[in-house]
């Protein structure tokens, strides 16, 4: 009688034989820990994919007290969030940074009474490791499960008025200033601005950077108008400042779409870009490059934010210790340059 094949998994012990290093060894260059030579490493490796050997996650959470997961929280109910180019962005950063480890991504929108409610049981029944929050605002109880929780917790980006233990930040007022500045020495005098929301410290942060300029250049920063981050809430902004100030000669926008949002608005009006108003945006999102004419703005390095924050909740899964990391940003000119720019 034919017997059925055998679909019995090959265990770590067989791994080692067929590598020809000890349990132990076998154990560490599956795990990509250190004290391993690459030539036995490469060895574990080929023999790992010919014997089609699976690691027991079960066994090794029970053995490292790791549950193999981490997360990100959003403070936001909006299901398209994840969809949006910056967020999407993070997601591809972090995503590179757990590559080469065995953790695991969970998304979590949890500025719902929902998600928040789904957060507050993964952190409970801790099944996850550590845990990325974003987007916080102003009073966020988010903030206060990151206090309350000893699950290690990194932000990105500081939530307003907060100094967490762990966060990535980018320099927003620095780069806000920096567009600012780069308006002013085009020659433009009635520079407006169109924040974020003010209960987010990056816009916080990018209207005091606007603010900053202006004062340091002895011109007005009352022309101010805020929005959502949105291409809509730009061009909503936009219309209101033209009414208001029908007179004024440039804008900084937050972002880059709401200044793709303040483009059409002007494009609308009759406005050239940048003969009669200058736009510089902040992100260096893809839509800064489809815009016409394209937007000069500020690059952040959104993937590297996503990247340093995963490295950071691993390095603290780990028992380090690392400090807040707070990164660059730069000035991108796109577009037509006016004659009164210096090169």
């Amino acid at each position: 009688m034919d017997t059925a094949p055998s679909h019995r998994l090959p265990t770590l012990d067989e791994v080692a034989e067929r590598a020809g290093v000890s349990r132990s060894v076998a154990s560490r260059a599956i795990n990509n820990e250190i004290n391993v030579s690459p030539a036995k490493r490469d060895a574990v490796q080929r023999a790992v994919e010919e014997l089609g050997y699976v690691p027991n996650r079960s066994a090794r959470a029970l053995a490292t007290n790791r549950v193999g997961a981490v997360v990100l929280a959003v403070s936001t109910s909006h299901p398209g969030a994840f969809a949006d180019a910056f967020f999407a962005q993070i997601i591809y950063g972090i995503s590179s940074a757990l590559e080469r480890t065995d953790f695991t991504l969970t998304l979590v929108l949890a500025g719902s009474p929902e998600g928040s409610a789904k957060l507050k049981r993964i952190v409970r029944s801790r099944r996850a490791d550590g845990i990325m929050l974003m987007n916080l605002h102003g009073g966020d109880p988010l903030a206060k499960l990151a206090e309350q929780t000893a699950m290690p917790v990194v932000f990105g980006g500081r939530p307003l008025g907060g100094e967490p233990r762990w966060y990535v930040d980018v320099d927003n007022r620095g780069g806000a200033r920096l567009a600012t500045e780069h308006l002013v020495d085009g020659g433009y005098r009635r520079i407006a601005t169109i924040t974020g929301p003010l209960s987010l410290d990056v816009a916080e942060a990018r209207y005091c950077g606007f603010r900053d300029a202006m004062a340091v250049a002895g011109l007005s920063p009352d022309r101010v108008e805020h929005a959502d981050f949105t291409e809509a809430g730009g061009a909503a902004a936009m219309t209101r400042l033209l009414r208001a100030h029908p007179d004024l000669d440039a804008v900084f926008a937050a972002s880059d779409n709401m200044a793709a949002g303040a483009l059409g608005v002007l494009r609308a009006h009759g406005r050239a870009v940048p003969d009669d108003v200058g736009v510089v945006g902040f992100d260096d999102l893809r839509i800064a490059q489809l815009t016409y004419p394209q937007l000069t703005t500020i690059h952040q390095p959104v993937q590297a934010l996503g990247e340093e924050m995963t490295r950071m909740l691993l390095a603290i899964v780990d028992g380090a210790r690392p400090t807040p990391l707070l990164l660059p940003t730069r000035l991108v000119v796109r577009g037509r340059v006016i004659s009164t720019w210096c090169t």
